[in-house]
């Protein structure tokens, strides 16, 4: 059973699961995991394992997860076993940024969330700390395509902190980071001040920032609440250890030859991400699955460390009911 907890209205179209609610309204930790890469990031029957690791490693941190999916045209704030399992193999399950959402909900359909869309809801449930694999960015040759992941400016606008693994391979990684500069978004390296590139530990691109621990990156937050200057979120880019990243030779073989699949099938927009890492599995000998894995559930347990510290700092700062 699930049950409905402030701050979501009453009249909008969003379940959030029982033990969610609880923390929630307990003041407890609680970590936003999106569903896309369960649907269209890992493959079956992977992707069902996986999905109880992910959540397992948030707990491990010291908070609750809250997978957000769209099932039947009803936004699903934490998802039970059975709802997983729907997720990871449902065939018509489609990919929701934050601007399909409504028109999921209208039509009744299945959609895993993105990291636009899983923000937005996340903020709307009242959850302040969102784990997910790689972020979108500005595709390269962007200046003629326009082509630029609505996960930044969705970011930009909303406050939550999304612990990831920098940007996947295939975008304009300085034209990312140039990016979030302009729309005013804090991007944190995790003991690092490389910016990871995913699949890889350094990106070749430097952070403005550096934090050495789960409590530095939830003081960042706590402090952005005492000082409401803007609504952006926080970025805080966690890197696969060096020893192991794919290999950078192997990495950059794939990232080209890649590039020339999507250009000789045609494929662009959504569809770029989920191709690419499909390439990736096929050619890679298990390695970018491999990496994959690895990198979601070190984010996904470091976002519990840091979704339990923004708790505890808050209410030491008194500012506890500005969410959890």
């Amino acid at each position: 059973m699930s049950s409905m907890t402030s701050p979501v209205p009453p009249s909008t179209p969003v379940v959030v699961q029982e033990e969610v609610a609880a923390a929630l309204a307990e003041g407890r930790g609680v970590v936003a995991l999106e569903s896309t890469i369960l649907a269209h990031g890992l493959p079956h029957p992977d992707n069902i394992e996986i999905a109880g690791q992910i959540e397992d490693a948030v707990r491990a941190g010291g908070a609750v997860p809250a997978t957000i999916a769209v099932l039947g045209g009803v936004v699903h704030v934490g998802l039970g076993p059975a709802e997983l399992e729907q997720v990871c193999t449902a065939p018509d399950i489609a990919k929701l940024s934050m601007r399909d959402l409504g028109v999921a909900i209208a039509l009744g359909l299945n959609g895993a969330t993105t990291v636009a869309s899983t923000s937005a809801v996340a903020h709307l449930a009242g959850i302040r700390v969102f784990a997910t694999g790689g972020l979108g960015g500005v595709h390269r040759g962007a200046s003629a395509t326009f082509d630029v992941s609505a996960d930044l400016g969705v970011i930009a606008s909303t406050p939550v902190l999304v612990v990831c693994a920098g940007v996947k391979s295939i975008l304009d990684v300085p034209g990312t980071l140039e990016y979030l500069e302009t729309l005013s978004v804090p991007v944190l390296g995790y003991r690092t001040s490389a910016f990871p590139g995913f699949y890889l530990s350094d990106s070749g691109h430097e952070v403005p920032w550096r934090v050495e621990s789960a409590a530095e990156a939830a003081a960042v937050v706590v402090a952005r609440d005492q000082l409401p200057t803007d609504a952006a979120g926080v970025v805080l880019a966690n890197p696969l250890p060096a020893d192991r990243q794919v290999e950078r030779g192997l990495h950059d073989r794939l990232v080209t030859e890649g590039l020339a699949v999507l250009e000789r099938e045609g494929v662009h927009g959504k569809d770029v991400t989920p191709r690419l890492l499909e390439y990736f599995h096929d050619n890679s000998g298990g390695e970018s699955l491999r990496a994959n894995v690895e990198l979601v559930l070190s984010n996904a347990r470091l976002a519990g460390e840091v979704a339990a510290e923004i708790v505890a700092q808050s209410a030491a700062a008194g500012t506890a009911g500005l969410g959890s």
